[in-house]
């Protein structure tokens, strides 16, 4: 009866699995185990691996098992990897995993990656798997850009996947056969431009191309906009990673909430340009602002209500 207790309490925390090693480590020899196995109380599921008393029959059991068959350096990884990081009820099989180890086990896929780091790794409900990161890149080369695309949302809303983890792990693995797909997913891992060098920049085009001077950084409908031609009735965002710090995700529903807010309010319409419009593509940039303000101009009405009064440094009072 306590040997049957210590292996409990053991496979209590193994998805009912326990090792060749842990058997013999309470005390079993091998002819014990081959008793145990003969008589159904171990079921041997993988080299080495045993289920205790029956199959495991959840995902999450079946996962425990074969990383106790895989070694204490694996992790689930890819298409297995993404199923937990879900919460998916059913997995897709063969089990898939990832050690810097090559390890053949039958029934398994593990693959070998000498570049794996402590951050690449995470636990969860017990199990060792690979970051939503390393999920995303591993997974890259399976999938269509949309799929892909897809994944990497699923993973930022669902488990605080960040930029800068993606950058990171790419830039590690400049020749996973991933990289070059999550490259293109997610752009250069260059340090992106600040606010103020967003101003900057557009400032410039402003004054290069004689184009109307606006506000920059005041307030119109209660929000603070990045740049308004009021004249014009025309808001111009600049978008930039570094302005809204990493996570694109909630800048992108704030942002977008602002300006439908200020629409709602004022009925003065945003337009969005990016570091790379602003800076590379500043001729074609210029020439598309021009044309859209003498468009807004020529609509104005000759009479009516002024412009919306826009003040500096806070919000209307």
């Amino acid at each position: 009866m306590y040997l049957a207790r210590q292996i409990g309490e053991v496979v209590r925390w193994q998805g009912g699995h326990i090792t060749t090693k842990q058997l013999h480590g309470l005390g079993l020899s091998r002819s014990a185990i081959e008793k145990r196995t003969a008589c159904g109380a171990l079921i041997r599921v993988h080299h080495g691996v045993y289920a205790v008393g029956h199959l495991p029959t959840t995902p999450i059991d079946k996962a425990h098992g074969a990383l106790l068959a895989a070694g204490a350096r694996s992790a689930l990884a890819a298409h297995t990897a993404l199923a937990l990081w879900r919460a998916e009820r059913t997995w897709p099989e063969p089990f898939e995993l990832i050690s810097p180890c090559d390890i053949r086990i039958k029934g398994l896929d593990v693959r070998e990656s000498k570049t794996l780091l402590k951050r690449d790794i995470r636990t969860v409900q017990g199990l060792k798997l690979t970051s939503p990161a390393r999920t995303a890149l591993d997974l890259a080369a399976r999938l269509t850009t949309d799929e892909l695309t897809k994944v990497v949302n699923d993973l930022r809303v669902i488990n605080k996947l960040k930029v800068h983890q993606l950058r990171d792990v790419r830039d590690r693995n400049p020749y996973h056969p991933g990289a070059a797909k999550l490259n293109r997913l997610i752009g250069d891992s260059q340090r992106q431009p600040t606010r103020s060098e967003l101003e900057n920049a557009f400032r410039r085009l402003i004054k290069r191309h004689e184009l109307p001077t606006p506000l920059i950084n005041t307030h119109v409908g209660g929000e603070e906009v990045d740049a308004y031609f009021p004249d014009h009735q025309l808001i111009v965002e600049l978008d930039g990673g570094a302005a809204h710090a990493d996570d694109w995700r909630p800048a992108f529903e704030s942002d977008r909430a602002r300006v439908v807010k200020v629409m709602a309010s004022t009925g003065i319409p945003t337009i969005r340009f990016t570091w790379n419009q602003i800076t590379r593509l500043q001729n074609q940039t210029a020439a598309n602002l021009r044309a859209i303000l003498d468009a807004r101009l020529a609509q104005r009405p000759q009479a009516g209500a002024p412009p919306p009064k826009a003040s500096k440094g806070g919000p209307p009072k």
